[in-house]
């Protein structure tokens, strides 16, 4: 990853009030890019976006991407550069009960962000973000290549499978131009793992659950003790994507298709290792109990091939999964005394080091 090239580049990022969006938003601060963002308001409270106060370095709108009209005066408003598309309605167990939204947000909101970056000529480069359940999930023991076939047994995995139908056939359609032997916009779509970091406060995610249990002195009760995830730190996707970009901003169509930004194979854990790894690291004598009452279909394995990401774009994750957890705890216990914002910058500095030292 250059950090030069993001020196003044205007960027916009859809989703950037939540978890992922608030760390990218963040990290391209740092960068020195101007960031501008498109969002619903938080979708927790607390968050991480106004603990670590991250519209005060950015343009932030308030803006549901389900009003196609009104996101493409953003884009024609703002202009941007480069495009990273977040925003999404992104729980499992929330689509289950709300389809309807799930779909129009995932599909339909990503129809008119397509739409948006075709209404304007300065959009070089565009990150369309879905996730690892976008295929169908046979829960085999290998991991999922970009070409596998895409499903979904929940609806929110569907919608997802169905946003990627959605992307390769807009990239196909509309944006195939050339000019000068080079695409004029680029789109990619990337499909990463179980996202983890401090200042995630999502309802049904195993690490929010774990830690509020630990703050509260109570005991974590989990669903579905066995399965496993792909898990990693939420830098690690976010440095893919970023390199992507790059890559996507210079060499145009060779980089224009879907890509896997997972972990690697020894951090696919079970939710019960996740746990007591975590007991053991917070301390305090907390302790944790399995609750398999009523549970709705959770994939049980899945995890990811990122062979053409190590290839192509020498990325590969530099965090394991013990790093990983040790971060997040570090984060929420020193939240209080160092600041939200003051830590996700210093996490951002040492991961960005790791990069350089390994490029030395």
């Amino acid at each position: 990853m250059n950090q030069g090239f993001w020196k003044g580049k205007k960027v916009l990022v859809t989703g950037h009030t939540g978890f992922k969006g608030s760390w990218l938003s963040l990290w391209l601060q740092n960068l020195g890019a101007q960031v501008i963002g498109v969002s619903l308001d938080p979708p927790t409270n607390p968050s991480l976006y106004e603990q670590a106060k991250v519209g005060e370095g950015m343009i932030s709108l308030r803006q549901d991407i389900r009003h196609g009209e009104s996101v493409k005066r953003i884009f024609q408003q703002h202009e941007p550069e480069i495009v990273f598309h977040l925003a999404a309605q992104p729980l499992v167990r929330y689509s289950y009960r709300n389809p309807i939204e799930t779909y129009e947000t995932n599909v339909m909101g990503t129809l008119y962000v397509l739409e948006g970056i075709r209404s304007v000529d300065t959009v070089r480069a565009a990150v369309m973000i879905t996730t690892d359940k976008c295929y169908d999930n046979k829960e085999w023991e290998w991991g999922y290549r970009e070409n596998d076939t895409l499903g979904g047994h929940d609806p929110y995995s569907s919608s997802k499978g169905a946003a990627e139908l959605l992307i390769a056939s807009y990239r196909s359609s509309y944006f195939s131009q050339y000019k000068n032997g080079e695409s004029i916009t680029s789109i990619a779509s990337v499909r990463a793992g179980n996202v983890i970091g401090g200042g995630d406060w999502a309802k049904d995610r195993l690490i929010p659950d774990i830690i509020q249990a630990f703050q509260e002195d109570k005991k974590v009760i989990i669903r579905n003790p066995e399965s496993t995830r792909p898990w990693q730190h939420v830098l690690e996707p976010l440095s893919g994507y970023l390199a992507l970009a790059e890559q996507l901003e210079k060499n145009g169509s060779q980089y224009a298709q879907a890509w896997n930004f997972g972990p690697n194979d020894t951090d696919a854990r079970s939710v019960q290792w996740i746990v007591e790894k975590m007991t053991k690291l917070w301390g305090n004598n907390v302790s944790w109990a399995s609750d398999r009452n009523n549970q709705l279909h959770e994939a049980n394995y899945l995890k990811l091939d990122c062979s053409k990401a190590h290839m192509r774009l020498n990325w590969f994750p530099r965090w394991g999964l013990e790093k990983t957890l040790l971060r997040i705890i570090e984060w929420h216990k020193l939240k209080a005394v160092e600041g939200s914002r003051k830590l996700c910058i210093a996490q951002i500095n040492e991961y960005m080091e790791n990069i350089s030292n390994e490029n030395c």
